[in-house]
């Protein structure tokens, strides 16, 4: 039997790529996702997510799902030279702004299973194991992709765009021709995972710690329950094949634990890199995760980059397979995925590795002298600093043309209060293009036209008939932060741009109009 057309197929089928899978079937296109693994591994890698994954989550249905998988991160405590406090992460104060904790670790394999089901129970995604990629090239306006099982047999599959979310080593990058941009980060850890016992748990720090020491930076990251990470920087001459050994892992790890105290759960030598691909897109192909980007380890940001890409990505693809959007405008929308996301790799990437720069200085009177400087810098004393601080906005792509301080931020999901019960924003009003009005404001609601021309759902704050009551007043203090009265809202949650008069919303949704159906912002 010959193979159907499907409308996107994914070569991958880790973390982003069953992200991906789940939200284009979700909007019910026709998926083929394929990886060569037939399980999940078995070993974490991932150890963080914040509060946008958990987001994408929500509207995946499965944040319910993966919670008993997940804790809130400590704070991070940074240690200098002569063991004193020099920086402390932490988390923003609640109410939290997209309505879960905003920084978690997790345990990635139970995660991931919760995903393949979530994609699995949809009806318009065929998942195919086993299957390994071996040649793609476009076809009369389609992907052809030359695939090969485990038996030696070949297949013949045909997609109108393919998304290779195939990991570091991408064969979907490779066979498009896509080169990878050197960030200028490359440096051997070590990273060890340990089950610890009661005995282990009592002797070990309660907040996850960053030791900026010259002779050996490391991090120690607390996990879910019992789970304990370590990723120990490597010195010159080192050979990474023989730390892996038990024996020798255990000695690097004396300093806090010994092997009555606990299990090797995974150890594994890496060099973090910091690399972003050149291109996101080559015609109807596509990279993601992985394969578009690797960062340092600092901040846990690995997997929520990915995820980002692919929420990015999917509705997007989503627009143009619905022909939402004219075929001019379809390109533009298309190509300011790789805009938005590489511009937003890059800026946080060269943050990781400023943070990287701290823990890593190996100069014992440089350390020292950066331990007086960040101390200096905050009067004495060590202030907080919420790790969501250090994240970037969209700087590019699909932004209003007027350039407004929240523009290409993030934007709130509050609690709100209905029916005497709390439910979040987003289960309200869905996950299209939404335009929120603020309180008191007497702004008017889009025109039938633009809502229609934007599939636009709007939401007006405050009490009274056709009005919503927030629990928590965060969209309240985030209008009033932000100097508007109105926000227009893209389907993954970033805020396209604000307005805070008539004339400025009327701009504002013509200019998002423009965008997506042709005309001169195009």
């Amino acid at each position: 039997m010959a193979e159907p057309l499907y409308d996107v197929a994914i070569v991958g089928f880790g973390p982003s790529g069953a992200v991906a899978a789940a939200l284009l079937g979700q909007a019910g296109f026709k998926v083929l996702v394929m990886d060569r693994q037939h399980e999940v591994y078995d070993r974490p890698r991932a150890i963080a997510l914040d509060h946008e994954v958990l987001r994408v989550f929500q509207q995946l249905g499965v944040a319910e799902q993966i919670a008993p998988f997940i804790e809130p991160f400590t704070d991070s405590c940074y240690y200098g030279v002569e063991g004193a406090l020099i920086r402390r992460m932490t988390m923003v104060e609640p109410p939290y702004p997209q309505g879960y904790t905003p920084s978690v670790v997790f345990s990635q394999p139970p995660v991931e299973q919760v995903l393949r089901r979530a994609v699995a129970a949809l009806p318009s995604v065929n998942v195919r194991t086993g299957l390994n990629l071996v040649d793609l090239r476009h076809q009369a306006g389609e992907v052809m992709l030359q695939c090969q099982d485990e038996s030696g047999a070949g297949h013949s599959l045909r997609a109108r765009y393919a998304i290779g979310c195939d990991g570091a080593s991408s064969t979907v990058r490779g066979l498009a021709g896509i080169e990878l941009e050197d960030l200028s980060f490359d440096e051997p850890w070590l990273v060890v995972d340990v089950l610890a016992n009661e005995r282990g748990l009592a002797r070990l720090p309660r907040t996850s710690i960053q030791y900026c020491e010259p002779e050996r930076p490391c991090s120690y990251v607390i996990g879910p329950k019992n789970h304990r990470r370590w990723e120990i920087s490597l010195k010159p001459g080192e050979d990474p094949k023989a730390v892996v050994e038990d024996a020798a892992t255990w000695d690097l790890l004396s300093r806090w634990i010994t092997p009555d105290e606990g299990a090797l759960w995974r150890q594994a030598a890496y060099r973090f890199h910091a690399l972003v691909a050149e291109r996101w897109r080559v015609g109807r192909v596509f990279i993601a995760g992985d394969a578009a980007h690797q960062q340092p380890p600092f901040l846990g940001q690995g997997m929520c980059q990915g995820v980002r890409d692919v929420a990015n990505l999917a509705w997007k693809l989503g627009a143009v397979l619905r022909g939402d959007v004219g075929d001019t405008a379809a390109e533009a929308l298309l190509d300011s995925y790789g805009e938005e996301r590489k511009a937003h790799v890059v800026d946080l990437t060269t943050r990781l590795k400023a943070i990287g720069a701290v823990i890593c200085e190996r100069d014992p009177a440089a350390a020292r002298e950066r331990d007086r400087q960040m101390l200096a810098e905050g009067g004495g004393t060590v202030r907080p600093t919420p790790r969501q601080d250090m994240l970037p906005r969209l700087r590019t792509g699909l932004l209003d043309r007027i350039e407004r301080p929240a523009r290409g931020s993030l934007a709130p999901q509050p609690w709100l209060r209905q029916h005497d019960r709390r439910i979040r924003m987003d289960q309200l009003l869905g996950c299209g293009w939404r335009l929120l009005l603020a309180a008191g404001s007497a702004l008017d609601e889009a025109t039938p036209a633009q809502a229609q021309a934007l599939g636009l759902q709007t939401l007006r704050f405050g009490a009274g008939p056709g009005r919503v009551a927030e629990a928590d007043a965060v969209m309240e203090r985030w209008f009033q932060a932000q100097d508007c009265k109105a926000a227009l809202l893209r389907p993954d949650h970033y805020v396209y741009g604000t307005a805070g008069h008539a004339v400025e919303l009327g701009a504002l949704l013509d200019g998002a109009i423009l965008h997506l159906h042709g005309g001169p912002d195009t």
